[in-house]
């Protein structure tokens, strides 16, 4: 089954069918998402939290992304693959920023972007879709504002705050956005904005009346123990089954127990009389 294109996507969450999103970041995970049978995978600029140790994602670069974005796309054939824009590659110049978002297609094979951004960002929507860039917009909790906003509070609680995101819905609709990803609010803002729009709405951490749900792979399999969100779904441990193997296997080479011979090669006739006897 070839990748789901957008307008099929669409008209999926038009028909109440609910989409499954899931991040990925390398090839061995996209590849068993899906298998799993996940619609399509966000290459998130979260990657700079969850592989490579910041603090939050505003370190990650265009260069990150296209690199994580490449490995997710190799490793699949039937994924909608989405790259996220990290911080700052949309920031200094609308060329500045549809050049980034085309580098993440023509460079990277995904089939669409993602971008943090109200309103405002409405222009920078419709010349990427001008150009044939598919867009996502993300409005609600943008996590690239996290040092503004003091850490990743929720968004939308009072009915002004509200207000303003069900404008920025409505403006990047209409701008060509193809789907709006809605984080941290409070579900019947989410369920307002789902009911207004007539594009799909992937929700984290916005309650049950989204097209879809996004999580991220880490929180879904336990990876990370020290970081629960209360959004999050856990639908394992894997964590402590990593350790454990690990151990397992620090064990086995300090007693010599591995390798064995099941684990080991041998030569044959073609070795005999190697090393050289002295004579």
């Amino acid at each position: 089954m070839p990748r789901p294109t957008i307008p099929e996507l669409q008209a999926r969450a038009t028909r109440g069918e609910p989409l499954v999103m899931l991040t990925a970041y390398d090839s061995t995970f996209a590849r068993l998402a899906e298998a799993a049978g996940i619609d399509f995978l966000l290459v998130g600029d979260s990657v700079g939290m969850t592989l490579l140790g910041h603090p939050s994602t505003v370190p990650v670069t265009m260069d990150d992304m296209l690199h994580h974005t490449r490995a997710v796309v190799r490793a699949t054939l039937n994924a909608h693959v989405i790259c996220d824009l990290p911080f700052m590659s949309y920031h200094g110049g609308e060329d500045d920023a549809v050049r980034n978002a085309g580098r993440a297609m023509q460079e990277a094979g995904a089939q669409s972007v993602k971008f943090e951004g109200g309103a405002r960002w409405a222009s920078f929507v419709t010349r990427c879709t001008d150009a044939g860039i598919p867009v996502m917009a993300h409005i609600g909790l943008r996590p690239q504002q996290s040092s503004l906003l003091g850490g990743y509070p929720a968004q939308g609680r009072t009915a002004e705050a509200a207000q303003r995101i069900l404008d920025d819905a409505l403006a990047l609709e209409a701008a060509g956005a193809w789907a709006l990803l809605l984080e941290k609010m409070p579900l019947e803002v989410a369920k307002a904005i789902t009911e207004r729009v007539n594009i799909p709405t992937i929700g984290i951490g916005s309650g049950p009346h989204c097209s879809g749900q996004v999580q991220v792979m880490h929180d879904v399999l336990g990876l990370d123990e020290r970081f629960r969100p209360r959004h999050s779904a856990r639908y394992a441990d894997l964590a402590a089954t990593v350790r454990d193997a690990f151990a397992a296997y620090a064990r086995d080479v300090r007693a010599a127990t591995f390798p064995t011979d099941a684990q080991s090669v041998r030569g044959g006739e073609r070795l005999e009389g190697f090393p050289e006897r002295d004579t």
